[in-house]
Parts: structure tokens; C-alpha cells; sequence
């Protein structure tokens, strides 16, 4: 299957693939961190209502219930279609990893989606019919449940990033897992869960000042505007200077688990010690660059030393850039981290070995003559997938991308809590401009925050284990191709719908 996964690939194919799984990804993404935020909002809401007992808190969280309730059913629309494609489009991926990459998506669908259906059935249907108490806690259930989908389809995804917890078995041709435990609370798994919920809560903060920035403009429910407004300004500024802490650990992960992926967003071409965080610099958006010679790009403004702090925790620290990645360098602890080259020759020499062993099996072997072929593939599979690399240019992630949304997503969380404080301390007309004017700009930065992630992590499906040619289903480029269309003219309906049914139920406001 491997060697027939070298000769055999449509890159026509790959590359719709792709396209088809990043549009599904990114229309599913504008609804979840809505959810994730609203569910919150909703929360304290009625949290307010059952201590008061006054029905102006009722009727302000039966309002954001109604506007979670609309996101939330286009949300499910599309996240069920993203599970899909990973057995339509990435069948070998599927095929590889499934007894790991299945389990939290297993687990997702039967304990934390049962739980939203549960009890978001409750909470919009259950006012008057079941105690003021039980109601509350349906609601808090609801956003809970929500969460946990998320932990466990992070979960997932983070395994992508940093696989662990498993081990290849070359009889089966399979990755199978080792230690559910390592997977599921994984560094990474652990950093990127609570970085993206505290996002998706900024976005509803934003999105619920932004509202109550209209009704304040309008001068329509003016007391339900104002508590509103105070209400989700207080949460996004908690939420965002969570987030900054949040940041700050994610970022010393990334640099431990995917140096490429910060080589990347800082466009760092020769790494070192003493590292400035690039605030901006002069990167052509629509060409690589030329990482090879450059030592730094050109109309750099940076802090000196913080980039090294945020990598290393040390203000001297050494941070690899990409070409120290692609030519090898020391490690901080005294270790050597193979050059491209190197891991390109390991990870064929692993490929070739596991057909020498599956061929010797089938001839009847004994152990003797099995045991020193699995020692070979057990130390040089952690460079198997840089066996279907090619160039140097294959491993480096487009810079340019990684770049700009990395500083799009840390200008708009700057952005968001210069508006949090001004809304808290001195709300004014202009102020409610724009707080609604930013409604749109946390969907950009929450979008910004999946493109560094997943950008800066190609060429691989899973980080040095599969390049995404390799995990694409053997189908024909143009049955991807008219689905993408499909898909496009459907996501895009919805999303039309969802606009058309959110902004009508704004207009018509809470009823008090």
C-alpha cells in the first residue's frame, strides 16, 4: 500500500481535497466560536434571573438563547459534513490513524453531542414547565456540552499537530494507540483547547457589544443595551487577558513540538539566541521568499529579545529559524536535530524496511530474522513521512500567510481590549460604532487564529508523519472538484440564512 501510495497520486486531486476540507473548515468555524461565546453569555444571564427573580433577566436570556439557538443549528449543518470528508476525501489518512484520530471524534458524537441535544431541548422549551433551578442547569449543560465537543474535536486535531500516545504495527499497516490518557491530555491538546474557547468567548463578548451598540444607536431597548453591553464588555475583558496568558504558553509549545510552524509565523529565516518577536515587516503576501539566503526580512520592526522569552521562557534563549531547521542544529539540551536530508534518508530507509518485514512474514520468518527489521522500523519511523519528501521547499509552510494572520490575530485581540475598557470606563457614540464595526473583525481574527494552526503546520496531514498527498483518497479530481462547488453554493446559503434569520430576530429585539 505504501510504495503503490508513492507511484499512484493525483496531485489534482490533493489539492481539491484540500480545498474542499479548508472551505468546509472555515465555514464551521464562524458559527462554533459563537456558540462556545453565547453559551456563556446566555449562562450568566439566566444566572442573574434565578437570584434576582426580576423578569427583565428572563427575558434578556431567553434573547441571547434565541440568537445561540439559530447558530448553533447551522453550526451542527456543517461540522457533521467536516467529520464526513475525512472518510470520503482522506480515506488513507483514515485508514493509517483511524484507531486514534477516530476515538475523540467517537466520543465527541455520543457523549457531548447527546448532551447539547439533551438539554438544549430543555432550555428552549422548558421555561414554566420544569423548575426555575433545573432550567438554569440546563442551560449551563447546554454550554457545557458544547465545550466538550470542542475539547474532544481539539483533541483531535491536536493529535495532528503532536502525535503521541501511539505506535506504528507494521502488520496491519496501522497507527495504533497506545495510551488514550497521552492523547487526550497532550501539552498541546490542553494548550490549543483553552487558547480557542477563550477566543470563542472574546468573539461573543464582541458580538454581544456589538449589538447592544445598535439598539444604543437606535435608542430601542435601552436598559437591556447598556446591561447587555457591561455584561459582555466585563467578559471579553476577562476572557482576553486570559487569552494573552494562554498565548504566551501556546507559543512555548509550538516552539517545542513544531519549530517550523513559528519559524514561519515570525518569518524567522536564521534562527539564534537574543531573538526580537517581529512586530511587522516587509513580506511580499504572493511569494515565498527567499528563506535560503536572506538571514531576515527586510523592514523589520521588532522587541528585542521577546521572541526568544516566548519560545524558551529565557530572554537569551536560542530559536531555530527555517534554515537551521531544514540544515540541522543543536538543540538547547545538547541534542542533534537531524538535517532535511537526513530525515528524508531515514524515513525511505523505514518504508523500504517495512516491505522487507511484511515480505519476510509472508515467507514464514522466524523472529530472529523479523526482530532486527522491527528494531530499524521502530528507529527510523519517527522520520516515516519525510520518505515522500522531494525538496527542501516541500517542508517549509507558505510563509507569508502564517505571517500576517499570526499578527491579524494578535492586532484584533489588541484591538478588542482597548474596546472592552473604553466601553467599561467611558462609553460613548463613537464607541458604539465601533464595537458593532468589530463584529466582522473578530470573525477575520478568529479565522486568522485557524490559519496560523493549520498553515503553518503543512506539508503535513500529521506533523512528520503524513504529508497530505499521501492521506488523500484515490478519486478523481473532478469528483472533488464539483462537490467543492456544491459545497460552496451550500455553506454559502446557509450562511446567507443564518444573516438573514440572526439580523431579523435583532430587529425585533428582547420582548420586555
Amino acid at each position: 500500500m505504501i510504495n503503490h501510495l508513492l507511484l499512484d497520486i493525483d496531485l489534482a486531486a490533493v489539492d481539491w481535497a484540500r480545498a474542499q476540507f479548508a472551505l468546509t473548515a472555515i465555514y464551521h468555524w464562524l458559527f462554533v466560536p459563537l456558540t462556545l461565546g453565547l453559551a456563556v453569555v446566555m449562562g450568566i444571564m439566566e444566572t442573574l434571573y434565578y437570584r434576582s427573580g426580576k423578569e427583565f433577566w428572563k427575558q434578556t436570556a431567553k434573547f441571547w438563547q434565541r440568537l445561540f439557538g439559530i447558530n448553533f443549528a447551522m453550526g451542527v449543518a456543517t461540522g457533521i459534513i467536516l467529520e464526513f470528508e475525512f472518510g470520503t476525501n482522506w480515506s488513507n489518512y483514515s485508514y493509517l490513524v483511524g484507531d486514534i484520530f477516530g476515538a475523540p471524534l467517537a466520543i465527541e458524537g455520543i457523549v457531548a453531542f447527546f448532551m447539547e441535544s439533551t438539554f438544549v431541548a430543555v432550555m428552549f422549551f422548558g421555561w414554566n414547565k420544569v423548575s426555575k433551578g433545573f432550567h438554569l442547569a440546563s442551560t449551563w449543560l447546554t454550554g457545557l456540552g458544547a465545550t466538550i465537543s470542542a475539547w474532544w474535536i481539539l483533541v483531535a486535531n491536536s493529535w495532528m499537530q503532536h502525535p503521541v500516545g501511539q505506535a506504528f504495527n507494521p502488520d496491519t499497516m496501522r497507527n495504533e494507540m497506545t495510551s488514550f490518557v497521552d492523547v487526550a491530555l497532550s501539552p498541546v491538546a490542553v494548550d490549543k483547547f483553552i487558547h480557542t474557547v477563550l477566543s470563542a468567548w472574546v468573539l461573543g463578548a464582541v458580538f454581544v457589544v456589538g449589538v447592544s451598540g445598535w439598539y444604543l444607536l437606535r435608542q430601542r431597548h435601552v436598559e437591556f443595551a447598556r446591561k447587555s453591553m457591561r455584561t459582555g464588555a466585563v467578559f471579553g475583558l476577562v476572557s482576553s487577558v486570559l487569552i494573552m496568558l494562554s498565548g504566551h504558553h501556546s507559543a512555548y509549545t509550538v516552539a517545542q513540538t513544531q519549530p517550523m510552524k513559528l519559524a514561519a509565523m515570525e518569518a524567522l529565516y536564521k534562527g539564534g539566541t537574543d531573538q526580537p518577536l517581529t512586530i511587522i515587516a516587509g513580506i511580499n503576501p504572493f511569494r515565498q521568499g527567499d528563506y535560503e539566503r536572506q538571514d531576515e526580512p527586510p523592514l523589520k520592526l521588532a522587541v528585542p529579545y521577546a521572541l526568544s522569552f516566548l519560545a524558551t521562557n529565557d530572554l537569551h534563549g536560542y530559536v531555530p529559524g527555517v534554515r537551521n531547521i531544514l540544515d540541522g542544529y543543536v538543540k538547547p539540551d545538547g541534542t542533534q536535530e537531524p538535517s532535511l536530508e537526513e530525515k528524508i534518508s531515514r524515513g525511505r530507509a523505514a518504508i523500504a524496511v517495512i516491505g522487507d518485514y511484511r515480505k519476510a512474514k509472508q515467507a514464514g520468518a522466524d523472529d530472529s530474522t523479523l526482530a532486527p527489521l522491527l528494531a530499524t522500523i521502530q528507529a527510523d519511523m519517527p522520520y516515516f513521512g519525510y520518505g515522500y519528501i522531494k525538496d527542501r521547499a516541500q517542508v517549509v509552510p507558505y510563509i507569508p500567510v502564517c505571517f500576517y494572520a499570526f499578527r491579524v490575530m494578535v492586532g484584533g485581540g489588541c484591538l478588542f481590549i482597548l474596546l472592552f475598557l473604553v466601553l467599561l470606563w467611558r462609553p460613548r457614540r463613537w464607541s458604539y460604532w465601533l464595537a458593532l464595526l468589530c463584529i466582522p473583525v473578530a470573525y477575520v481574527v478568529s479565522e486568522s487564529g485557524w490559519l496560523v494552526a493549520e498553515f503553518g503546520r503543512q506539508p503535513w496531514t500529521i506533523q512528520d508523519m503524513l504529508p497530505t498527498w499521501v492521506g488523500v483518497s484515490q478519486l478523481g479530481s473532478s469528483s472533488v472538484m464539483l462537490t467543492f462547488f456544491l459545497f460552496l453554493l451550500l455553506f454559502t446559503t446557509l450562511l446567507a440564512v443564518e444573516i438573514n434569520i440572526m439580523c431579523k430576530a435583532i430587529k425585533k429585539g428582547p420582548q420586555l
